[in-house]
């Protein structure tokens, strides 16, 4: 017999269409939606790869010269070509002082404008303090506030207003300009920004305004007076070079890079190279946390992207192979009258790309308004993204990245499809399926356990990994998984279920397939959202309880110094508290890697009654020396460190420093990996002044207990909407996929609920076969999922808290009632075919 001729398969590849078109709503919706998250997904990544920091203060300088505000270390991995890694810095590199002389004697360099900067301080009393420089006592005392608006009700917060400082010479790289009044003259004169809303005249920190200039708020003050206060001398922030007229910004820049590698100034005194920066770049020298922040954003939009795609994967592979298996009956009759597989498989993928085409078109159109909502939300959050990062959407970015998503999708779903028919009509005994999904649970129970043995981010992305891997091996088993279950199940669903409940034993011993890509789903979600909230939950709850028993103080001060809060009456201990960040370089399994590190910097004869980071070995007085430190536990096994012993760290300004470990604590969750001395932390600053102080007293103070002292990863509350986002968007795609998937199965049956209608199942009896069969789904789900995700939940738990994992009850049952919802709703969307009358 002649073989169907490609007109012939296109032909039934549309009618297939028209005849099973509520059988692909469900594939359709799933495909959308995957484009739409996808696409929105892409573009962020776009936007972040395409980010910068804005050039504000140096506009009118074409050429700003600056140190690298990044280290860099390159290493060779085992049996691979040597491999660089790079880290932001969030301290000033600063530019050695010569250099300005050197870029002012470069031909065409109108003017070379060293840039010093520091911070200006109100206090309560009056008083001004910049820099490192202390307050008075009368200070101290009106820097206590009482905030009885927090959860503590502690003593916690402020004085004063502060403001950024700077020479009124380095005014002129914005250029920002006089609107009223005249320039300062002499120490204690000052400039202020218009946007600070001051008259001439006024008087800000001690300085009398003589001058307003437009721009935002800051102080100008004289050249020499900036350099005193900015406390760093024989060195400038960075310098402002300005053309001459008609002089290329290229060839300028040629030429300041040429002058200051012939003057040997090709690297800072802390050792970091010196650049030159043209167009975006010297953004970067203004906006210190700008490029660290997009670095950390870009790699969590890759993650989520990543987990995104897998999970995409299973969903549509699901449905599709779903979707086609319910025609098997047809695709043998068709091989019976002569069609070839290959044809078969061609008929398929017509149908599937049509579908999958209309779809992801949609989806990818609907990717740009979900993407502009995100990032407007973003944006909208005051200091979630950091000052001065800019994250632009060109136009074309519209259209590349949601179409290229669009046709990835589609490429996917006709992937499925050569998998799904690759033997029409040879379904096999699924001896090679059986044997990948057990391989797969046997990787996932070993990348749990390498969790257990790792710290940090190794632990959460073996535990990720982990997960993805177990819920793959499901998905395999899940027609064996699901006919096991049904063995226990079956005594008592014959025994108590009556009529139904037979029906049910019947129909899932006969369908175990079916059950099984039914199941799928359930486990993902269920597994997914416990993985993705438990595991900051967990965290969150053991840095709070570390935070508590960690901080002893009775009281804490902000716009003061301890040195100045010791003088209080009744004050016994007082410690600094300086916020600063860290770099560390270690090879993991070979590779070379940074991480990026909150730390403390504190005074050790403070930190009795004060702070107590719960020491197991070793002495905190060790950190009354400059060269030491104190190393938390999960980090010093890591390292192998022990007291006595030496850790090289990269401090924020990147010069690197071997330092002594004087004490190993526990801690660490709630005040970092590393304690530093203030003395040590503070020259490697920008802005050296305590973040706050914590104080003990002889008396029980007055208002209630003292927040808590615990530090912030860098990115965190950026990393954690974001994450928020993500996640809610996952979950919804995730219980799209259970009601398509449901929904899908239960159009497909309704042939076989027609016929038991038809020899005698009554509607009532229907509709409690299915409430069985949706209940035997949710349970089942529910605690297959609960397992695979404890696995990998428990070993990250154990890893970086020493406990097991938490999940408040509120959110645990939001996970299970949201899963028995869209089951039920799935289970009886496909409304069962009532019984003819007779």
């Amino acid at each position: 017999m002649k073989p169907l001729a490609d007109p012939a398969v296109r032909l039934l590849s549309a009618r297939y269409l028209q005849t099973h078109r509520k059988a692909w709503t469900a594939v359709f919706a799933a495909v959308a939606v995957t484009s739409a998250l996808l696409g929105a997904l892409a573009l962020a990544l776009g936007s972040t790869a395409l980010g910068h920091a804005r050039v504000e203060r140096y506009a009118a300088a074409p050429v700003v010269v600056a140190g690298a505000q990044e280290v860099r270390w390159t290493t060779k991995p085992w049996g691979g070509e040597p491999t660089t890694e790079t880290a932001g810095l969030t301290e000033r590199v600063r530019v050695p002082g010569e250099a300005v002389e050197v870029l002012r004697t470069v031909p065409g360099v109108r003017a070379a404008v060293p840039d010093h900067t520091f911070v200006v301080r109100e206090t309560g009393a009056g008083e001004a303090t910049a820099g490192a420089a202390g307050a008075g006592e009368a200070g101290a005392r009106d820097a206590v506030v009482r905030d009885e608006g927090k959860g503590a009700g502690g003593v916690t917060s402020g004085a004063g207003r502060s403001y950024p400082g700077r020479s009124w010479e380095a005014a002129r790289l914005a250029p920002y300009g006089l609107v009223a009044g005249r320039a300062p003259q002499r120490a204690g004169e000052a400039v202020m920004g218009s946007g600070a809303g001051i008259r001439v005249g006024d008087s800000v920190a001690g300085f009398r305004i003589v001058g307003v200039a437009d721009g935002p708020a800051a102080l100008y003050v004289t050249a020499a007076e900036a350099r005193q206060r900015a406390g760093h001398l024989g060195a400038v922030d960075a310098v402002g070079v300005l053309a001459e007229p008609g002089v290329p910004v290229d060839t300028l820049h040629a030429r300041v890079r040429a002058a200051l590698d012939r003057a040997g100034l090709g690297d800072t005194a802390s050792g970091q190279p010196l650049r030159a920066l043209t167009g975006d770049g010297r953004g970067g020298a203004e906006h210190l946390a700008a490029a660290p922040a997009r670095g950390e954003l870009l790699q969590l939009l890759a993650a989520v992207s990543g987990t995104v795609v897998l999970i995409a994967v299973l969903v549509l592979a699901s449905l599709v192979a779903q979707a086609l298996q319910q025609r098997a009956a047809e695709r043998d009759l068709l091989l019976a009258v002569g069609a070839t597989p290959r044809q078969v498989r061609s008929a398929a993928g017509r149908e599937v790309t049509r579908v999958a085409g209309l779809a992801a078109v949609l989806g990818a159109v609907t990717a740009v308004p979900v993407f502009l909502a995100m990032w407007s939300a973003l944006r909208a959050r005051t200091g979630v993204v950091p000052g001065g990062l800019e994250l632009p959407v060109p136009p074309w970015l519209f259209a590349a990245a949601p179409a290229l998503v669009a046709l990835v999708v589609v490429a996917v779903t006709r992937l499925v499809v050569l998998f799904a028919t690759r033997r029409p009509g040879h379904p096999g005994k699924g001896r090679a399926r059986r044997v990948s999904g057990i391989l797969l649970l046997l990787a996932g129970v070993a990348s749990a356990g390498t969790a257990s043995a790792q710290g940090g981010e190794a632990a959460a992305a073996a535990a990720g990994a982990a997960t993805v891997t177990l819920v793959s091996g499901c998905a395999l088993l899940g027609p064996w998984i699901a006919r096991a279950v049904m063995k226990v199940l079956e005594p008592p669903f014959r025994r108590f279920g009556g009529a139904p409940g037979r029906l049910t034993a019947a129909g899932a011993s006969a369908h175990s397939r079916r059950l099984g890509a039914a199941l799928v789903p359930v486990v993902l979600v269920t597994a997914f959202a416990l993985v993705q909230l438990s595991a900051g939950t967990t965290m969150e709850r053991a840095a709070t309880a570390q935070a508590r028993a960690a901080t002893t103080a009775d009281l804490a001060f902000s716009g003061t110094t301890a040195e100045s809060v010791r003088k209080l009456p009744g004050v016994e201990a007082a410690t600094d508290v300086l916020r600063s960040t860290v770099v560390l370089a270690r090879t993991e399994a070979g590779s070379p890697r940074f991480d990026r590190l909150p730390v403390l910097g504190v005074d050790a004869e403070g930190l009795a009654g004060t702070l107590d980071p719960g020491v197991v070995s070793g002495d905190l007085a060790g950190l009354a020396g400059r060269g030491t430190v104190a190393v938390g536990a999960t980090m010093a096994d890591s390292l192998d460190a022990r007291a006595g012993s030496t850790v090289e760290l990269r401090l924020g300004d990147g010069v690197a420093k071997r330092l002594r470990v004087v004490a190993v604590y526990e801690r660490s969750l709630a005040l970092g990996e590393f304690l530093l001395p203030k003395a040590e932390l503070a020259p490697h600053m920008s802005d050296p002044y305590p973040a706050r102080v914590l104080a003990s007293t002889d008396r029980s103070p007055a208002g209630g207990p003292v927040v808590p002292e615990q530090v912030t990863p860098p990115g965190a509350e950026l990393n954690g909407i974001v994450s928020a986002a993500i996640v809610a968007a996952i979950g919804g795609l995730t219980l799209l996929s259970v009601l398509s998937t449901l929904t899908l199965i239960g159009a497909g049956r309704r042939g076989e609920l027609r016929l038991l209608g038809q020899v005698g199942a009554s509607a009532g009896q229907l509709r409690r076969m299915l409430g069985l069969e949706a209940g035997f789904l949710t349970a089942t789900g529910l605690l297959i999922g609960v397992v695979v995700a404890a696995l990998p939940l428990t070993a990250f738990a154990w890893s970086l808290t020493g406990g097991l994992p938490y999940l408040p009850p509120a959110q645990l049952g939001l996970i299970a009632g949201s899963v028995a919802v869209t089951v039920v709703a799935g289970v009886f969307l496909p409304r069962p075919a009532r019984r003819p009358k007779s």
